[in-house]
C-alpha cells in the first residue's frame, strides 16, 4: 500500500498541475476567439480578392502581357532551381500536435517533389523540429512573433517571396501551413503560391465578358496581383495562429481533465490507505485490551 504521506503529496501536486493547466486553457480561449474573430472578418475579403484576380487572369494564358508587371509571376521559374516553401509553426509548445502535423504534411509533399527545395520558417519550435530533420532551410524569419502580426508585416514576407522568385533564385514558391475550420479541428495544407494559376473556368468572374477597367487590363493587375499576394500570405498566417490556439485549447484541456482522473484515481487510493492505517491501530487497540 502506498505510503499516505506520499499520496497526499502527490494529490497536492496533480492539483496544482490541474490549475495551471486549466488557467492556460482559459488564455488560450480567450485569444482563439480573438483570432477566430479576425480570420473570419478577413475571409470575405480575400475570397473576393482571389475570385477578381482568377477572373481577370484568364487572359494571362494567351496573352502574357495582359498582366503589365506582373507577367513574370505567372511564368513557370527555371526548373533547375529549387522549389521555395514558406513553413508556419509555432513559436511555444504545449498546442499539442500542431508542429507535427505541419511537418507530417511537408514530408508527405517532400517525398514526391521532383527537384530541390529550400524552406523559410516562422516558428521557434518549427526551427527546431526542421534543423532536427535536417532540412535545406534558406530563411529563419526569427523576428516574425504570429500573435503581432499584421497585414504590413505579412507584405514583407510576400514581398521577399515575390523578390526570390522574380530574381530567378526560385523554381516556385509553396506555403506550408494550417487551415482553421471549427474550434476543434485545423487541418496542415500544402498549397501552391508562386506561379499564379491562370483561372480555366470561374463561375465568379467570366473571362470572356470582357470587363471594363480603368485604368488599362495591365496596370490593373499589375497593381492588384502584388496586394492579392499579401493579401493570401496574412490570411495563411492568421489561420495559422488560430489553428495553433485552437490546438493549444484542446491539448490544454486534454491535460486538465486527466490532471482530474489522476486526482480522482489518488484520492481513491488515499482514502484506502488511509482506513487501511485506521482498521490496523484499532486492530492493535484491540489486541492490546484482550492481552490485558
Amino acid at each position: 500500500m502506498a505510503n499516505i504521506r506520499d499520496l497526499r503529496q502527490r494529490i497536492t501536486s496533480v492539483g496544482n498541475i490541474q490549475k495551471i493547466t486549466r488557467a492556460m486553457e482559459m488564455v488560450a480561449t480567450t485569444k482563439l476567439r480573438r483570432f477566430q474573430g479576425r480570420t473570419v472578418d478577413a475571409k470575405p475579403y480575400g475570397e473576393e480578392l482571389e475570385n477578381l484576380v482568377q477572373g481577370l487572369s484568364g487572359a494571362v494564358a494567351s496573352e502574357p502581357a495582359a498582366a503589365g508587371e506582373a507577367a513574370a509571376l505567372f511564368q513557370q521559374g527555371s526548373t533547375d532551381k529549387p522549389l521555395g516553401i514558406l513553413v508556419v509553426g509555432s513559436d511555444r509548445g504545449l498546442c499539442g500536435a500542431y508542429n507535427t502535423n505541419v511537418f507530417r504534411k511537408l514530408s508527405e509533399m517532400l517525398e514526391n517533389l521532383q527537384g530541390e527545395y529550400v524552406l523559410y520558417v516562422i516558428g521557434r519550435k518549427a526551427q527546431k523540429e526542421a534543423l532536427r530533420r535536417e532540412l535545406n532551410i534558406k530563411a529563419y524569419l526569427e523576428d516574425f512573433d504570429l500573435e503581432s502580426s499584421s497585414f504590413g508585416k505579412a507584405a514583407g514576407i510576400a514581398n521577399m517571396l515575390v523578390n526570390d522568385f522574380r530574381k530567378g533564385n526560385l523554381s516556385g514558391v509553396a506555403l506550408c501551413a494550417t487551415k482553421f475550420r471549427t474550434m476543434v479541428r485545423y487541418e496542415a495544407t500544402f498549397d501552391p503560391f508562386l506561379p499564379i494559376a491562370p483561372a480555366v473556368d470561374n463561375e465568379e468572374v467570366s473571362v470572356n465578358a470582357e470587363p471594363i477597367l480603368e485604368p488599362s487590363g495591365p496596370q490593373v493587375l499589375g497593381n492588384l496581383i502584388p496586394r492579392y499576394l499579401e493579401t493570401r500570405i496574412y490570411h495563411a498566417l492568421l489561420e495559422a495562429i488560430t489553428s495553433e490556439y485552437a490546438s493549444r485549447r484542446f491539448a490544454m484541456k486534454n491535460a486538465t481533465d486527466a490532471a482530474g482522473d489522476m486526482k480522482k484515481d489518488l484520492t481513491r487510493l488515499y482514502n484506502r490507505a488511509r482506513q487501511a492505517k485506521i482498521t490496523q491501530e484499532i486492530s492493535e487497540i484491540v489486541s492490546g485490551a484482550e492481552a490485558l
